[in-house]
């Protein structure tokens, strides 16, 4: 990949991201966590738990070679995006739920992302040749929550900038995940197609089997339709730009950042064609209350 993208655009795209974020969290959204317990029990452990373990089922199912399947369980060990808050906001979930799980997630990454990955490395035998130091982690995550810290801070002086900044700041995510997951593929052009044939297939499984989880587990154990929606987009749209920033920054991987490219560019489409059969389909099926957007 280009060093100017490397070096420079992935870690200004970075902090644009995690600046919305902060844009719309309060310290109280951390507070807010008691409010919901069940429910964000329930979402973080589907998240940290069983999805790692989904998706470590789903690289050995599918045979994939070490470098790919050690960047599609980074990408499981990713929290959840920005962008859930959105999908969750469309399709009527509870969006303050989404808000303090994103908080909580992003601060539990520090430590269940590395040790995830590190395991993974093991597991493939790639120690020798790559190594995710805690030291290396925790400066990154410096650089992360520096501007979520910044945009906490913008929100609680200005609310009505913040208020006007959400929107744009949103769609210049999409954007900016977009541009990073064409200069992925672009860098590996000559095999593109093989890394497709190779990760398309299980991106899309982990995509479809995040939302599911993330809907019908928190359901199982009695929280509202609402919630479960919020739950379902937290656990179901991960930070595909965080998962490539590391396998790039840190890992010094391109090919590892390619499952996190192929997922940022079909976890949008699957989790809209979600959210429809969630509103048009399963609740109005099963409740009569809720309407489609």
């Amino acid at each position: 990949m280009d060093s100017a993208l490397t070096t420079i655009g992935l870690p200004i795209a970075l902090g644009i991201i995690m600046f919305g974020l902060g844009l719309s969290l309060t310290v109280q959204d951390f507070r807010d966590v008691r409010r919901e317990p069940k429910a964000v029990v329930v979402a973080l452990l589907c998240q940290l738990l069983v999805l790692p373990v989904v998706c470590f089922g789903l690289v050995l199912l599918l045979d994939l070679p070490p470098l790919l399947a050690v960047g599609m369980m980074l990408l499981s060990a990713s929290p959840g995006g920005t962008s859930a808050n959105l999908y969750s906001h469309l399709f009527r979930g509870d969006v303050a739920l989404n808000v303090s799980l994103t908080a909580v997630n992003s601060v539990l990454a520090i430590v269940t992302l590395p040790l995830i990955t590190n395991l993974s490395i093991a597991y493939f035998g790639l120690g020798d040749s790559v190594d995710l130091q805690f030291r290396k982690v925790v400066e990154v995550f410096a650089v992360v929550l520096g501007p979520v810290v910044l945009g906490m801070i913008v929100r609680s002086r200005w609310p009505d900038f913040a208020a006007r900044m959400d929107r744009p700041v949103r769609t210049a995510s999409a954007l900016i995940l977009l541009i990073l997951v064409l200069g992925v593929l672009l860098d590996q052009r000559e095999h593109v197609l093989d890394y497709l044939g190779q990760v398309g297939v299980v991106t899309t499984l982990f995509c479809l089997a995040s939302l599911l989880v993330g809907f019908f587990v928190p359901r199982a154990v009695g929280v509202t339709d609402r919630q479960a929606i919020a739950c379902s987009f937290e656990i179901g749209v991960h930070n595909a730009t965080l998962a490539i920033y590391v396998a790039v920054e840190v890992l010094g991987s391109v090919e590892m950042s390619v499952p996190g490219a192929v997922y940022g560019l079909l976890m949008f489409v699957y989790a809209a064609l979600w959210g429809l059969m969630l509103t048009r389909w399963i609740l109005p099926r099963r409740s009569g209350q809720l309407s489609a957007p």
